[in-house]
């Protein structure tokens, strides 16, 4: 991880949402890393902590409140400011998400600028633009 930067890790199966906070991150000053698996994802955050990780809910092998709930047990990641986007918005899976301490909880699809929004809002407060 770099001193210089913010890192914004993002877990969602979907390439397209992947691709989607890579444009958006693109003019911000924070190093990105996306992962189409929880597993891929899990092997980089074991040795690494971000500055805020976007977590999908709804994921093939793993669903994201499952992955939160093992990457909470981590002590490099018990405090670890998460953000939970899923395409499916489910009173209960706020609730445990809330539990696990996600910070928010928003639906796709995201604009652009939703996106940039919400990073700056957690990782960038002395400097907004």
């Amino acid at each position: 991880m770099s001193d210089s930067k913010q890192t914004v890790v993002v877990v969602d199966d979907n390439a397209t949402v992947r691709a989607l906070f890579e444009r958006s991150t693109g003019n911000l000053a924070l190093d990105l890393f996306t992962f189409g698996s929880a597993d891929e994802a899990m092997e980089y955050l074991k040795e690494n902590k971000p500055s805020l990780l976007f977590l999908d809910i709804i994921m093939p092998e793993k669903d994201g409140l499952t992955f939160l709930q093992e990457l909470r047990r981590l002590e490099l990641h018990r405090d670890t400011s998460v953000i939970m986007i899923t395409s499916k918005d489910y009173a209960q899976d706020r609730t445990v998400a809330n539990e696990l301490g996600a910070l928010e909880f928003i639906t796709k699809p995201m604009p652009m600028r939703a996106i940039t929004d919400i990073i700056l809002k957690y990782i960038n407060k002395d400097n907004p633009y």
